[in-house]
């Protein structure tokens, strides 16, 4: 009966997760084409006259009603094509693949440490509270997330690449080879990345754990003479992890879909900023392409997250619902 009732939970969250990425499409779409100027006004700028402009509008099918330009593109994507470049006519595919696996990348490697570090620091100073670790590491915490990102990147450039001279400012990446063979390109964008992510994420377990281990069934188990071992595995550490995942994942879908800061200070040739130009410029397929793979990936992992939740928690599982 428990199974049926998760299934059942989860195809309606999976119905839920489609119609919030359709509702997603068409609300950028939307407010794509109701940014004063479109991708021929930017791709003549100072060098057409009204009539090429013209010209090209109805060559792109920008002088289409909007819900006409919508439909074509969602039966595009459904079809596997999500059209091409208004700016330089290049395949949308084309440009997720080459910016999308920096992005992918840089937040895969930032998401792990964020899970290792963040679970193993959290559960050990909620085991701990008080401990000389907890205090430094709830202070380091503290003060990272009164730093803005930009605050932190820059000071991480300043001292590790301008007075130590041990990493570089700019990560200049070279397509022709190997992405891990460059690895030190990966550490000032992903210590910037993990600047806010990983303090709070630590404060997060931290108090689950806590909270877990004096509740009734913790202390119930331990009355019964059951080991400290087992309650933390067996009681503490499902209950604090349920309901943290929720925000974990959110956080991982973040830095998966690259930091437009991080991306943009140091030169990172991700989707963030290739989304940044593509908006400036109005190039709506690039933009739609490069917004529902980022609004996918988040929706996917906050249902893994619910799915987790569920599995961990089940009693937090059914509150929701």
């Amino acid at each position: 009966m428990m199974l049926r009732v998760t299934a059942t939970r989860m195809l309606l969250r999976a119905a839920q997760a489609l119609f919030t990425l359709w509702l997603l499409s068409a609300i950028i779409f939307s407010a794509m084409s109701l940014v004063k100027g479109d991708a021929a006004t930017q791709r003549l700028a100072g060098s057409g006259s009204p009539e090429q402009v013209a010209a090209l509008r109805t060559q792109l099918g920008l002088d289409k009603p909007l819900t006409t330009r919508y439909q074509r593109w969602v039966k595009g994507v459904l079809r596997g094509d999500w059209g091409n470049s208004f700016i330089n006519g290049r395949p949308v595919s084309h440009v997720l693949w080459e910016r999308g696996r920096f992005s992918l990348a840089l937040g895969a490697t930032a998401s792990v440490l964020l899970v290792v570090m963040g679970v193993t620091a959290g559960v050990y100073c909620g085991l701990h509270p008080g401990s000389v670790a907890d205090r430094l590491i709830s202070l380091l915490s503290l003060g990272l997330v009164t730093l803005p990102e930009f605050v932190t990147g820059t000071l991480l450039v300043m001292v590790f690449a301008f007075t130590l001279h041990w990493l570089p400012a700019l990560s200049l990446v070279v397509p022709t080879q190997s992405l891990w063979s460059q690895w030190p390109l990966f550490i000032l964008p992903v210590l910037t990345l993990l600047s806010v992510s990983l303090a709070q994420n630590i404060k997060l377990i931290r108090l689950g754990v806590i909270r877990a281990s004096q509740s009734a069934s913790s202390e119930c188990a331990r009355l019964n003479g059951v080991e400290e071992v087992r309650v933390i595995l067996h009681w503490i550490l499902p209950d604090a992890l349920g309901h943290c995942l929720p925000v974990l994942a959110r956080y991982i879908a973040y830095l998966f879909g690259g930091a437009l800061i991080a991306e943009t200070l140091f030169g990172w040739p991700g989707l963030a900023a290739a989304l940044l130009n593509a908006t400036l410029s109005r190039d709506t397929p690039v933009v739609m392409g490069i917004a529902m793979v980022i609004c996918t990936l988040t929706v996917l992992l906050n249902l893994l997250a619910d799915s987790l939740t569920a599995l961990f928690n089940p009693a937090a599982g059914q509150g929701k619902h």
